[in-house]
């Protein structure tokens, strides 16, 4: 049956067929044919766009236009005809660099140096070391399977929290995983499906959200607690409001 649904378009004269997209989709609906990435039934593909940040050149969109309804039952069918290996991840030793390639076609995992210290970039002449322990950290382009997701400590924060809260990385993030994004700007529907299927499978230990002060980041907490809901998971939770001056104004435990 078709629908006016999302659904990704691709733009044919950007494509040069690197294939970045295909192990981003987990439904397999993308593929490569006679050099261009292609969607190759609309049935397979739900219209989420954990895709898009794979693309190097943008030739990736999400359009909404009448498609055949998306078939959960037809994506198992059709996965089960292929090989399905694990998140490709990418180990990078103390001091060491990412092999080539587009920087977030790959999941990174930053080994801890002789002092615990996670080996990501950090600026020079800081007098802090880095916390992060991962790579990449925004919501849309970290996939619900991604390894370092199990059992893990799961730091939640809007984007705009680095930028106000000097200590970030001691404080909050040191063995934890990170995932940023936007509760205003970013699509929430689309955030709830993601944390769901994160929560269902993952076996999280516990969750901490940071939020600012200005009202638009209380879909933050609205958009975990949702999504906690659906997943009929219980997570010990905390969430962190922090003023736009960078002073922590609430800390909460809320189960």
């Amino acid at each position: 049956m078709k629908v006016m649904r999302k659904i990704i378009q691709i733009d044919e004269e950007k494509c040069d067929g690197c294939g970045q997209c295909v192990p981003a989709c987990a439904e397999g609906s993308l593929e490569i044919v006679d050099g261009k990435a292609k969607v190759i039934a609309d049935r397979l593909c739900d219209g989420l766009g954990a895709c898009l940040g794979e693309c190097p050149n943008g030739a990736l969109a999400v359009i909404e236009r009448e498609a055949d309804d998306f078939d959960e039952a037809a994506v198992e069918a059709h996965l089960a005809t292929r090989p399905s290996p694990p998140a490709e991840t990418q180990l990078i030793p103390p001091h060491g660099k990412p092999g080539g390639g587009c920087p977030s076609a790959k999941l990174q995992l930053f080994q801890l140096d002789n002092r615990g210290h996670s080996d990501a970039p950090a600026p020079k002449g800081g007098s802090e070391d880095s916390a992060l322990r991962h790579w990449p950290v925004q919501i849309r382009l970290i996939p619900a399977t991604a390894p370092f997701l199990k059992g893990a400590d799961l730091l939640v924060a809007a984007d705009c929290v680095p930028f106000a809260f000097p200590h970030l990385h001691q404080t909050y993030l040191k063995g934890k995983v990170l995932m940023v994004g936007c509760p205003k700007l970013d699509n929430a529907d689309e955030y709830v499906e993601k944390f769901t299927e994160i929560f269902s499978t993952a076996g999280l230990n516990r969750i901490t959200t940071l939020m600012m002060e200005v009202p638009c980041c209380s879909g933050l907490s609205a958009i975990i607690r949702k999504a906690l809901e659906r997943s009929g998971q219980s997570v010990p939770l905390e969430e962190v409001t922090i003023s736009t001056r960078g002073d922590v104004l609430r800390h909460e435990t809320c189960n």
